[in-house]
């Protein structure tokens, strides 16, 4: 069912870890932050708000333990000289297929965290929309990016 399908670099799972520990501290941050003026605002319905935020928290902890695990088991792509077919996801899983001329722009980017890892994202632009290839080796997202250009200006010269 795979056969020919790309996987995801095993340093993406360090990249979401980093992402969602960051997050985590902000949001437990915050919690501490308000938690502070409890003194001031000692009512029942700020004990019940400052619950469900815990609750929210722990529930977002596990999300965060278990989602770069599924998203990494989960993910997979590949490119033919037709199409760009992606599969994504943790509870929702995506499918996405983009005809090779349909495509209007690749976009190869890195933030701070994947940059630093050594990882870039391609993002394939469409007039419907667009298709995200994440988390993959530098020179595999340039790679890549150069190729779709070929296949691009192939199908570009052969209408001519």
């Amino acid at each position: 069912m795979d056969e020919g399908y790309r996987t995801l670099n095993p340093k993406s799972k360090i990249s979401m870890y980093i992402g969602y520990v960051i997050v985590f501290v902000i949001l437990s941050a915050l919690f501490v932050f308000i938690l502070s003026y409890r003194e001031q605002v000692e009512s029942f319905l700020f004990r019940y708000l400052m619950g469900v935020y815990f609750v929210a928290l722990l529930v977002y902890l596990i999300y965060m333990i278990v989602a770069p695990l599924l998203y990494y088991s989960h993910f997979r792509y590949i490119i033919t000289s037709d199409r760009i077919d992606v599969r994504y996801g943790v509870i929702i899983i995506h499918h996405t297929v983009v005809p090779i001329e349909r495509v209007h722009q690749v976009e190869v980017t890195r933030g701070p965290i994947n940059n630093m890892l050594g990882l870039a994202n391609v993002t394939v632009t469409t007039a419907g929309g667009t298709a995200d290839i994440r988390f993959l080796e530098i020179s595999e997202a340039e790679r890549i990016a150069e190729e779709l250009n070929s296949l691009i200006n192939k199908i570009i010269g052969d209408r001519k």
